[in-house]
């Protein structure tokens, strides 16, 4: 059915330069649908000189000479006009371009797109999806496998490390999880307070970089999976392991309802000893208490590598709320998790 409802829709490929400097854009206008919305004078008076000229009026700052280029420090990346989290410190990576660069931003709709023709090329240029104001902008040679590099201004930043963080911000974790369709787990997941970010993608095959082409009709061994980065603070590992083994069935082998195949198998990607503990404890647990009908046929397979999935595949429910399977197939696991979990649905900003 997934793939039936895939085919309905075309995209294109946006091919992106790989340079971060943008001329300066002096009619720069304040978008009435942003949350946060000031006058130019407003912006003016609580920006510095240099981040009112980025974040309001597009310029760039110039290479190596960015506070935050070179920071190693545990903490958050917000942005500088209205302190909305954009980035981690385990997304940073040195990219030598000297910028900022991370490889992916805090999910749930955090940074806007537009294209950037200026300087003569096509360029996606980033802005924060609360106040609209210029980070810099998104590149498709990212080292690691998002594939992607977020090359920031560090004047349109602000930075708070982990200790300055209150009690409930210290501590991130990541775990990887396979339950079918990812579009239906990543939707639950994003609901549930404590997760910071999930990622839909593809782990547990045996070729690099695999298109959700190759994923679906080739024998790659990748499973549909997301990658879940979690404050452990607010929610546990055992609670978002929890979360899993009530949205999927776990003992039906590569398939989940419609959706028949390898890649649709139920399985945990630990990245330790203690997550492997965990994971097999509670399934141990769920097979002697008969808490299903069948046996629990859950994989417990090491990471190896998380490969993300193309665009179109993020935030899929979200943005494609109307079409059948999101009706017919999402929905009722987003319904199941609400109720079951109501005391831990993440509030809305």
């Amino acid at each position: 059915m997934k793939h039936f409802i895939i085919s309905l829709f075309s995209f294109s490929v946006v091919f992106i330069l790989n340079a971060c400097a943008q001329k300066t854009n002096k009619s720069t206008q304040v978008e009435p649908s942003f949350s946060v919305s000031k006058s130019d004078a407003e912006w003016k008076e609580m920006l510095s000189k240099e981040q009112y000229a980025v974040l309001r009026k597009k310029d760039t700052e110039r290479p190596y000479t960015g506070k935050l280029l070179y920071n190693k420090e545990k903490g958050i990346y917000k942005c500088a006009g209205c302190g909305n989290e954009l980035f981690t410190d385990e997304m940073k990576f040195d990219s030598h371009c000297g910028w900022p660069s991370f490889d992916r931003e805090i999910a749930g709709g955090k940074i806007i797109t537009e294209k950037d023709y200026s300087l003569g090329m096509l360029r996606i240029e980033i802005m924060c999806a609360k106040c609209g104001g210029h980070l810099g902008h998104v590149f498709g040679d990212g080292p690691t496998s998002t594939g992607k590099r977020y090359c920031v201004n560090s004047a349109s930043l602000s930075f708070e490390k982990s200790s300055e963080l209150s009690n409930s911000r210290l501590t991130t974790d990541t775990i990887v999880l396979g339950g079918g369709c990812f579009w239906c787990v990543e939707a639950v997941y994003e609901k549930l307070d404590g997760v910071i970010s999930v990622e839909s993608g593809y782990s547990g095959g045996k070729i690099p970089n695999p298109t959700y082409k190759q994923v679906s009709y080739e024998n790659t061994g990748h499973a549909e999976v997301i990658q879940i980065i979690f404050d452990s603070k607010k929610t546990s590992l055992d609670e978002i392991f929890k979360v899993f083994f009530t949205v999927h069935d776990p003992t039906t082998l590569n398939m989940q309802g419609m959706d028949v195949g390898e890649q649709y198998r139920s399985v945990i990607f630990y990245r330790n000893q203690q997550q492997y503990n965990l994971a097999r404890e509670i399934i141990d647990q769920l097979n002697k208490e008969q808490v299903y009908e069948k046996p629990v046929v859950t994989q417990l397979s090491p990471l190896n590598t998380f490969y993300e999935a193309e665009d179109y595949h993020q935030d899929y429910y979200a943005l494609n709320k109307t079409q059948p399977y999101c009706k017919m197939v999402i929905q009722p696991k987003i319904e199941k998790f609400e109720k079951l979990f109501k005391n831990r649905i993440k509030k809305k900003e």
